[in-house]
């Protein structure tokens, strides 16, 4: 089951996140993760912009310093999805522990 539905997101970082968001896959993520994730993946490959992903409950923010351009948005406890958009396109998708 792929997650994707037109060619928004272009690039990923992480390649378990990107096998989840091609196949469905969860051998690259914390399957507990995978409904959140899901969500987030489908929001983010339809958006044309950043802000388009600014859910309350997912704490969506602008990250600073070397990483200024990019975005997190939560995923569980210290677990973020990170991205940046270039033009529409969403690019350097990423999976990560904060911590």
């Amino acid at each position: 089951m792929a997650l994707h539905y037109t060619r928004v997101i272009k690039t990923f970082r992480h390649k378990g996140l990107e096998k989840f968001f091609r196949t469905g896959s969860k051998a690259g993520i914390q399957p507990k993760h995978a409904v959140i994730l899901a969500d987030q993946l489908t929001l983010l490959n339809i958006a044309k912009n950043p802000e388009m992903i600014n859910v309350p409950t997912w704490g969506w923010h602008a990250l600073k310093g070397e990483f200024a351009g990019h975005y997190a948005v939560w995923v569980s406890k210290n677990w973020r999805m990170t991205f940046k958009f270039e033009d529409e396109d969403a690019v350097l998708v990423d999976y990560q522990d904060y911590h």
